[in-house]
């Protein structure tokens, strides 16, 4: 698969000087290794739109006809109609495009195991991540660490006859596809089982139309049909739908989130996105329902966070949090420090158990310490068997990495979860001192979030009439 992508990638670059950046290639990429693949399985799609009549042509002939199967399948009804949605052709040379189409015909796609065919879409947004290319972190948690949440996590839709399984952030499908692939190294499902787990299990939402599109057909790949809204998750209505199990990475930083989302359902007014995601998650869930969320450092201490956590613990168990070694997210976003919190709902929060992955951890970079396995297999132990945090632990004590805080003691803290007690040797080593633009991008991050605060106070200061006395 890597001399694949390395062939895919390199071709990109040609593409460049026909005006079509990375994205629209992997884009275009989309539509073309669908229909190699449809043609593989014996997919039906309209007449005159299959592989075969593309390798027939060359010329404008081929681009006149690539041009005219996008229109005839964004038109088209169903899964197409939104694997297709708003395409539109980006070739303007048609030798371009006809060498494109030689290149993914050379393969037999559907020949290759499922966790390799949505490998060639990550491996290109990988690179493309990896040289600095805007927007492409947008799209990336790392399948490190989605395994080994899903491992945690079971997310089994053998439980029950509606089982689902949802990412309100889904980004190209990350969570939801190793959710898929989890299931089938347990076994996969019965066949009476199998049309119900592969079109009425899977969810998600994105606000991004390209990411949305990348999802549809990653997890198409892998032989299922889901269903991927396209909207904003947190500032549109609740569309009244729960799940049994959430997995999500809602995406960092504050773009666009200049203004509380107006919401019934939503108890604490912020501007903050990932806040304002552990409220929807909260309430997208069926009582019993379980979810791991990735949230960044800010989100467990500032201003608002004591607040959302406190109605998060009253309705939900907050049982385990992980903190993530420092570079987790490299190179997709640099010097984000990030946790991941366990939650199941309708039972209060008793305690909350705090496994420390950080301290006295090198952090992780792209080639000398990349993120493996091996980071959460402690963590995994001592999650134990139990995907709702219920399994027998064990407080390792202040020299341990796995502790457990009493409600009583998150209460006297004001609901703030930015507890340490491992003193981090690493930080005062010279040596081990992290790059100096991911020490940048951490100093980004923490300024972003007082900026929040600072906004909710101005905003306040205007709703009570710029602060003068009536």
């Amino acid at each position: 698969m890597s001399d694949i992508v390395n062939k895919l990638w390199g071709f990109c670059h040609t593409l460049r000087h026909d005006g079509i950046d990375y994205g629209d290639y992997i884009e275009q990429l989309t539509y073309l290794l669908f229909l190699k693949m449809a043609d593989e399985r014996g997919v039906e799609i309209p007449k005159g739109c299959g592989w075969d009549s593309l390798k027939a042509k060359s010329g404008t002939e081929l681009t006149d006809h690539y041009q005219d199967i996008l229109r005839r399948l964004r038109e088209a009804k169903g899964l197409l109609g939104d694997i297709f949605s708003q395409s539109m052709p980006r070739f303007n040379n048609p030798v371009n495009l006809k060498r494109l189409i030689t290149m993914i015909d050379e393969e037999e796609w559907t020949s290759m195991d499922v966790d390799v065919k949505g490998a060639a879409f990550e491996g290109l947004l990988e690179k493309a991540a990896s040289e600095g290319k805007k927007g492409a972190g947008q799209y990336f948690t790392p399948r490190v660490l989605i395994q080994s949440v899903v491992r945690v996590m079971k997310p089994d839709p053998r439980a029950s006859r509606d089982f689902t399984i949802c990412d309100p952030a889904c980004g190209t499908g990350g969570f939801l596809m190793c959710a898929y692939e989890w299931l089938l190294e347990q076994g996969g499902v019965e066949r009476k089982d199998f049309k119900r787990v592969r079109s009425a299990t899977y969810y998600g939402q994105d606000l991004v139309p390209r990411p949305r599109r990348l999802a549809l057909m990653n997890l198409f790949l892998h032989g299922l049909e889901p269903t991927i809204y396209l909207g904003d998750s947190i500032y549109e209505p609740n569309r009244n739908e729960l799940y049994d199990c959430v997995l999500t990475n809602p995406p960092f930083g504050t773009k666009g989130a200049n203004q509380a989302p107006v919401r019934d359902d939503f108890t604490i007014e912020t501007s903050n996105k990932q806040l304002n995601f552990v409220q929807h998650v909260t309430n997208i869930l069926k009582r019993g329902g379980r979810a791991a969320m990735v949230l960044p450092d800010n989100c467990l201490f500032e201003d608002k966070a004591g607040e959302v956590f406190e109605i998060l613990m009253q309705d939900c168990g907050l049982h385990t949090i992980l903190r993530l070694p420092r570079g987790t997210f490299t190179p997709y976003s640099q010097g984000v420090k990030a946790n991941v919190i366990f939650f199941q709902k309708g039972y209060p929060t008793e305690n909350v158990w705090i496994y420390d992955a950080r301290s006295n951890v090198p952090g992780i970079t792209k080639k000398e310490r990349p993120l493996t396995p091996a980071h959460f297999a402690d963590f995994e132990k001592c999650y134990g068997a139990d995907p709702n945090g219920a399994s027998r632990r064990k407080d390792q004590g202040e020299q341990g990495r796995f502790r457990r805080f009493h409600i009583s003691e998150i209460r006297e803290r004001a609901y703030k979860l930015d507890i340490t007690w491992l003193k981090d040797e690493s930080l005062e080593d010279a040596d081990d001192l992290p790059e100096p633009q991911d020490l940048a991008a951490e100093a980004i991050t923490e300024l972003e979030a007082v900026v929040d605060e600072l906004r909710e106070i101005l905003e306040l200061i205007d709703s009570n009439g710029n602060g003068k006395n009536e």
